[in-house]
């Protein structure tokens, strides 16, 4: 049966852009049912989507319908997935707080699909606190964000903004189409995140480990069916909708958990950016400074549990590990002392000293070593198609 798919279209100048999209779905046999706000209308005209849908533009609230008794919700009860590209400021916030005052944002309300959402627009409009919170708001509730792309925005301004390419946005939308459902009836067990080790009630050790990569192969993991443990230790990231969140603070936090949570997961990847060092004792008060010149303090630090050495020691039989090494010298060699002395599967070496690798970037460059002494190098990629790569590795391995 074909699927049919709602193109919510607002008022940015990325509008145009649509008419591609539009018409590649089309080609592709399925169904488009396009909306416009009366802003997009004055970008596009509705007669090039009615041309290349072969279907009624839906503009107006209060017009009737010969194909629905009541507009909104007769389009919304058709659609398998609603798609808003361009998404404005504007409509975000419309969508973040429930307001329907016109066709699109009626039929976003009355919406039981799954929803995609492609924001455009000024770079410095979509760094506005309220619009990211808006975004996080709209992902909590399960909504699927394409985060826009970088470069010359029509305003004249070089940042991020501009809409991702149709193809990008087309193949995104034929992954929600027909999701893949490889890791059903598993139960994945991700940690990630920064741990912190407490000085004093005040301060503590930390590292650069913004937990974006565990996060993204949580959400991915999800995606393809799976039941999902995130343990989680600090970061700025709301966490994927549908998993199972553990907030953790230390190093040994962290570490029991992850034992409480391994008897009952087929899968285990340790993505987190885990202390190696722990205070030998914390103090009790603040430790104050003096105010008679430098001052230097001694803090006698030991090492911490290594979390996946210790559940290797406890690996189940069919059970999978995956883990991660990130160094800054002797990248193989490092990596295959930890696939081993861990009791991996595989492990994802990355150099953290490389340009778009590492920490607090949006982009990794890994390589796989394998068990059987298996190399794959990838190039540089975002962090959620390194979290594809990897769980098609772990499906790999679940079917060998």
């Amino acid at each position: 049966m074909a699927k049919t798919v709602g193109v919510g279209i607002t008022g940015g100048i990325a509008s145009y852009k649509i008419a591609d999209l539009v018409s590649k779905l089309k080609t592709n046999d399925i169904d488009v049912i396009v909306m416009m706000t009366e802003g997009a209308t004055h970008f596009i005209s509705p007669l090039t989507f009615k041309t290349l849908s072969g279907r009624e533009v839906a503009t107006d609230l209060w017009s009737e319908s010969l194909e629905y008794k009541v507009q909104h919700i007769g389009i919304a009860e058709q659609l398998d997935l609603l798609v808003i590209a361009p998404a404005t400021a504007n409509f975000i916030a419309k969508m973040a707080h429930g307001i329907a005052d016109d066709l699109l944002s009626t039929v976003v309300v009355a919406n039981t699909a799954p929803v995609l959402i492609v924001p455009a627009m000024n770079s410095n409009m979509f760094k506005n606190p309220i619009v990211q919170d808006n975004i996080k708001k709209l992902q909590s509730y399960g909504y699927q964000v394409m985060d826009p792309e970088s470069g010359m925005l029509a305003c004249g301004v070089v940042g991020q903004g501009r809409l991702p390419a149709v193809d990008d946005i087309y193949d995104r939308i034929i992954s929600l189409l027909h999701p893949c459902s490889d890791m059903a009836g598993k139960r994945v067990l991700v940690n990630a995140g920064s741990t912190c080790e407490d000085i004093d009630p005040v301060r503590f050790i930390g590292n650069r480990g913004t937990g974006r990569m565990g996060y993204a192969i949580a959400s991915e993991a999800c995606a393809r069916g799976a039941e999902v443990i995130l343990v989680s230790g600090k970061t700025h990231l709301e966490p994927p909708a549908n998993v199972k969140l553990v907030e953790v603070w230390s190093s040994q936090d962290m570490c029991d958990a992850m034992l409480k949570y391994q008897p009952v997961c087929d899968i285990i990847i340790g993505a987190a950016a885990v202390g190696d060092f722990r205070l030998a004792a914390i103090a009790d008060q603040k430790i104050k400074k003096t105010d008679n010149g430098p001052q230097s303090v001694m803090l006698e630090l030991v090492g911490t549990t290594d979390i996946l050495k210790e559940m290797g020691k406890r690996k189940q039989e069919n059970q999978i590990m995956v883990g991660f090494a990130a160094e800054t010298e002797n990248l193989l060699e490092n990596a295959r002392k930890k696939l081993k002395s861990k009791n991996l599967d595989f492990i994802v070496a990355n150099d953290v000293t490389i340009e778009g690798a590492g920490f607090a970037t949006e982009t990794n460059v890994v390589t796989f070593i394998s068990r059987d002494g298996e190399v794959v190098s990838l190039p540089k990629m975002l962090k959620e198609e390194v979290a594809a790569a990897i769980l098609d590795r772990v499906v790999d391995l679940m079917q060998a």
